[in-house]
């Protein structure tokens, strides 16, 4: 049964979830890229694999990104996954060898709770500049993993978080994700807000800017961004576009379209309608902020 339903529902998710990704090549990504640079938004690209390929086929992607930047041909940083790497040093050196000669910051992206354990021992490898992580708000151990980034001086980019802790699956989303920032505030590096929620944006920027942290706002294409954007008119933050390309999956899975209806809600809506990405048409700096709520 699980076969026939992959058989069937596999074309399907395929065509869905390409709505989440820029296009399949570095191409499509980098010509996004291009005009948002044009509205002044900074980039990150990723290359979202399938999971199944050879780490070195990544690693090239890898550098075809950060090549770009050193080109001059866009203004990014490279999200890098840790698992896709095979977490092999000598891979994870040559990225990290490659962006600092070009200038690029690499952050590594969160994934289950476990694997951050790995990313934290990579990023001990290597003095402070240029490196980060994301750190999600729905896991327990995220104050924990904010300690050690403080301690290792890394750049940090704060997200609600894709990957349930399993041992804490009531975390409030919000409030774990305030919590980091709170925690961060003063000590940090530098700090990714990383949120498409305005009202939870701002608190986050006001905290931040309130202790003197350096921070920017931060997006993932493809979803609407004005609304919090115009909340980081008032600080002169400047603005980063994740633009992932590449083998789609997000935010569906075989695994979720089978058993969830909500899924599978989406899953259709994404199907008739997609999803259509607007760039702001004005500078962020020049942008009206948002009306504070009573």
């Amino acid at each position: 049964m699980r076969e026939a339903l992959k058989s069937i529902l596999g074309p399907v998710l395929k065509r869905a979830t390409s709505k989440y990704v820029a296009g399949e090549t570095l191409e499509d990504a980098a010509e996004l890229a291009l005009r948002a640079g044009q509205q002044n938004l900074r980039c990150t690209l990723c290359y979202w694999n399938d999971g199944t390929e050879d780490p070195e086929i990544v690693v090239r992607e890898y550098s075809r990104i950060l090549s770009l930047v050193g080109e001059g041909r866009i203004n990014g940083a490279l999200a890098a996954k840790l698992p896709a790497l095979k977490e092999r040093e000598d891979l994870v050196e040559q990225v990290v060898a490659q962006a600092r000669k070009v200038g690029a910051p690499v952050i590594f992206d969160a994934h289950a709770p476990p694997q951050t354990d790995d990313t934290l021992k990579a990023l001990e490898r290597y003095p402070r500049e240029g490196v980060g992580l994301a750190i999600p708000g729905r896991w327990k151990r995220s104050l924990r993993d904010a300690d050690r980034a403080i301690e290792l001086g890394v750049r940090v980019r704060v997200v609600k978080g894709e990957w349930i802790d399993p041992d804490h699956p009531g975390i409030d989303l919000r409030e774990g994700y305030l919590g980091i920032i709170r925690r961060l505030a003063g000590k940090a590096a530098f700090v990714g807000v990383a949120t498409h929620d305005a009202p939870l944006a701002r608190e986050a920027m006001r905290i931040l800017a309130e202790a003197g942290t350096p921070f920017e706002q931060e997006f993932v294409y493809p979803l609407p961004i004005e609304a919090a954007l115009r909340e980081g008119a008032p600080y002169g933050a400047g603005a980063r576009l994740y633009i992932p390309y590449g083998e789609a999956w997000l935010p569906y899975s075989l695994k979720r379209a089978i058993k969830s209806p909500k899924t599978l809600y989406w899953l259709g809506r994404d199907l008739i309608g997609g999803r259509n990405f607007v760039l702001p048409s004005l500078d962020p700096a020049q942008m009206p902020a948002a009306p504070v709520a009573n």
